[in-house]
């Protein structure tokens, strides 16, 4: 057996997990958790990059002899670094209000509908293209020679070598995922310079050995490669889905819900612009059709409003409140922003005229209940636009802990739910690296092995089917 260590790093904690790798064993431990916790500063939200840092080595560290160094991380957000290859300043969170109104500045050179037939990525504020439109005129920007995605800036500490990995780079809004190279039509409109990024690398591809100052740092014996790995952790949760065959549907829990296919070719219709669908990269040169929905963030939002109850006390209060009482758009970008989110959902609740959820189990089943609705829209929709039909659903990621949002997942699809594995991410990260090293072969063997491996729960599908119909359409008149 080989060790892999896979930095996987959340919008809200990092991690350094090890993976051992036979070839017919697949095994999973925690080496070191650390928060990561974004920093307020007059200027704007940005992220600790530091601390961050920091926590990878204290990883490595704690991870003892490994074979190989995997990264990923959320997608959009980047470093900039000098011509000395400095970090010019603590990179912007893509919650920042820097933003708002540029989508719109964009779409006056390059319409909506051109932009997507060019890039396949659905609208979200915070995209790369629309952070830099927003930083077009700022000093910082100015001095930059260099932009490096959150997870290649970490590989570049690591190894000093500099490189943009492509599944992480299609979320820029800049990528072209037919081609799988630059937008670079795209980018000459809008005036953003495609030299500011490192050249292109894929999953498997080196990304250098570890610097001997690390090696002292973390008491790592050398020499030790960094693998590129599907370095936006989506692709990694994706790569990790324990499919036994094609038709099945994905939902990557956490933060986010990330719900969709895997397709061979992207989907640029308009119908499919028009219901915010996005054509992300994937392992192997496969397209992650999906949908972005808020995700468990409602709930960790009302968590911390609430001082941090019992989740397992209060999903069992959940529950017991009866179904689809009141629900709210999941993926509305009035729930994107930090802050009084249990009297936002209420306030969403009085606005459409359904019941007020007072209780924090009632607004907690009414989240619950929305995400499982979100699901089920985004997965009906992804198979007609990409007419491409399944058989089960796989939940993966955080989302897997919670039974009652799989069981509600299963009953608003109609179809079975597949749950697990949880750290979908990391062991993504693990078998990419552990492949390219020879143990595992082709996606397919890997996803055996993750299917013989890993424990995962099923759930079938309960209840009435025509309330959630019902709902979904009481939805839709709001």
């Amino acid at each position: 057996m080989r060790s892999y260590a896979a930095v996987d790093l959340g919008a809200s904690s990092g991690r350094v997990m090890v993976g051992r790798v036979g070839p017919d064993s697949l095994e999973l431990a925690e080496a070191h958790r650390f928060p990561n916790r974004p920093v307020r500063v007059p200027e704007g939200l940005r992220w600790d990059v530091l601390s961050l840092y920091a926590g990878v080595l204290a990883g490595l560290r704690a991870a003892g002899r490994v074979d190989s160094v995997g990264i990923d991380s959320w997608a959009v957000d980047y470093g900039l670094l000098d011509a000395d290859g400095a970090l010019l300043g603590n990179p912007v969170h893509y919650r920042d209000a820097r933003t708002e109104g540029v989508a719109e500045k964009v779409w006056a050179t390059v319409p909506a509908a051109e932009l997507y037939a060019a890039t396949g990525l659905q609208y979200a504020p915070f995209n790369t293209l629309y952070q830099l439109t927003a930083a077009r005129d700022t000093r910082q920007l100015a001095h930059a020679r260099r932009l490096l995605l959150i997870p290649d800036l970490l590989t570049y500490w690591l190894t000093g070598e500099q490189g943009t990995e492509l599944t992480n780079a299609s979320t820029t809004q800049l990528i072209d995922p037919a081609t799988g190279d630059w937008s670079y039509g795209v980018a000459a409109r809008l005036g953003i310079d495609l030299e500011l990024f490192a050249p292109l690398r894929r999953p498997g591809d080196p990304a250098g050995l570890l610097r001997a100052e690390v090696l002292e740092e973390t008491g790592l014996t050398g020499p030790v490669p960094v693998t590129t790995v599907g370095s936006h952790d989506t692709a990694s949760a994706v790569a990790a889905v324990p499919a036994t065959g094609e038709r099945f549907a994905y939902i990557c829990t956490g933060t986010w819900s990330l719900a969709g296919l895997e397709l061979t070719a992207p989907v640029l219709t308009e119908e499919s612009r028009a219901a915010n669908f996005t054509n992300e990269l994937g392992l192997d040169g496969t397209v992650r059709y999906l949908r972005n929905i808020m995700g468990l963030w409602l709930l960790q939002e009302c968590l911390r409003a609430w001082g941090d109850p019992d989740l397992g006390g209060l999903l069992r209060e959940a529950a017991a409140v009866p179904a689809l009482r009141s629900v709210v758009d999941a993926g509305d970008a009035a729930f994107l922003a930090p802050g009084r989110m249990p009297e936002r959902i209420a306030e969403a609740c009085r606005a459409s005229g359904q019941p007020v959820p007072a209780s924090s189990a009632e607004i907690t089943r009414c989240i619950l209940d929305s995400l499982a609705l979100a699901h089920r829209r985004a997965i009906a929709q992804a198979q007609r636009l990409a007419d491409h039909p399944v058989d089960v659903v796989h939940i993966v990621g955080g989302g897997t802990r919670n039974a009652l949002l799989c069981q509600l997942t299963a009953d608003a699809c109609g179809l079975p739910v597949v749950a697990g594995p949880t750290e979908a991410a990391a062991l993504g990260n693990v078998l990419v690296q552990a492949r390219t090293h020879g143990l595992v072969g082709d996606r397919a063997d890997l996803r055996r092995l993750l299917a013989r491996t890993q424990p995962l729960t099923r759930y079938t599908p309960q209840g009435d089917a025509e309330r959630w119909r019902e709902a979904e359409a009481r939805l839709a008149t709001r």
